[in-house]
C-alpha cells in the first residue's frame, strides 16, 4: 500500500469546494459553502440532524449535482465530468465510511475489503494481498471469521479497510461512531484520525459528536446552508 502519496491537486488540496449552493423543494440547504482539505489533514462538519450535512457529503461524492458551485477532487472537477468518468474517478480517489458500516455480513472480512478494490479494477490476487494487509495493520482478526460475528469496533475497522483499499484522495466518513458505544467510540475515533498522516489522504468526518469533531484539525458547523468555523475546545 502505498503512504504518503499525496494524491491531491498540485497545491496540496486533495477535496476543494466552492462556493456550493443546493435548493431542494424551495428549502436552501447549501449557500456559498466552501471547504478545503489538504492531503494528510482533517476536517470534521458537525450540525443537527437536517441541515444539509448528508447533502454535502453527497456533493462532495458526486452523488448529488449542486445548482453552484464546484467539487474538486485530487485536482478535478467532479461537477463538470460526465457520468462514467465520475464514477471512474470517486472509485479511483474517494473512500467512504457509513454510520452502519454497510458491509456484507455474510462475507468475510477480506472478502468485503477485496471486493472495494475487484470493483475499482484490481486484479484478484492484488486485491485480496491489499485487503489482508490492511485488516492486519488496523487489527482487525479476518482469518476463519465472517463480518457478522465482528464487534462493531470491528466492523468500522474493517469499513475503514475497505474505504482505503483503492488508496483515496479523500475519505469521507458519515456519522462513522454513531453506533458504537464510548470506548469503542475512541478506539474507532483514534483509528480515522491516524489515517491522513499515514496514507496521505484528506480526512472529511460528519459527526454529532464534539468529543470526535474535537480531534479533527479545523472543525465547521453547518448552519443556515453555510459553514460556520468552530474551536470545539477538546486538545487533540
Amino acid at each position: 500500500m502505498g503512504r504518503g502519496t499525496g494524491n491531491g491537486a498540485g497545491d496540496g488540496r486533495a477535496l476543494a469546494l466552492h462556493g456550493l449552493r443546493y435548493e431542494i423543494a424551495g428549502r436552501v440547504l447549501l449557500d456559498g459553502v466552501s471547504l478545503q482539505v489538504a492531503a494528510g489533514e482533517s476536517a470534521a462538519v458537525v450540525g443537527p440532524s437536517g441541515s444539509g450535512k448528508s447533502t454535502l457529503l453527497g456533493c462532495a461524492l458526486g452523488l448529488i449535482r449542486p445548482s453552484g458551485g464546484s467539487v474538486e477532487v485530487a485536482g478535478a472537477n467532479l461537477t463538470r465530468m460526465r457520468q462514467r468518468r465520475l464514477e471512474r474517478h470517486r472509485s479511483g480517489h474517494i473512500g467512504v465510511v457509513f454510520q452502519f458500516g454497510e458491509l456484507l455480513p455474510e462475507l468475510t472480512p477480506v472478502e468485503n475489503v477485496a471486493l472495494a478494490a475487484l470493483l475499482g479494477g484490481t486484479g484478484t490476487r492484488e486485491a485480496y494481498a491489499r485487503s489482508e494487509t490492511l485488516l492486519a495493520e488496523l487489527g482487525v482478526p479476518y482469518q476463519g471469521v465472517s463480518t457478522g460475528h465482528l464487534s462493531g469496533g470491528e466492523r468500522q475497522r474493517v469499513a475503514v479497510a475497505r474505504a482505503l483499499v483503492n488508496e483515496p484522495s479523500v475519505l469521507l466518513a458519515d456519522e462513522p461512531t454513531g453506533a458504537l458505544d464510548a470506548a469503542t467510540r475512541d478506539g474507532v475515533t483514534d483509528l480515522l484520525f491516524s489515517v491522513p498522516k499515514r496514507w496521505g489522504c484528506a480526512l472529511v468526518v460528519v459527526t454529532h459528536d464534539p468529543v470526535v469533531a474535537g480531534r479533527a484539525d479545523q472543525c465547521w458547523a453547518l448552519e443556515g446552508a453555510t459553514l460556520v468555523r468552530r474551536d470545539t475546545g477538546v486538545r487533540r
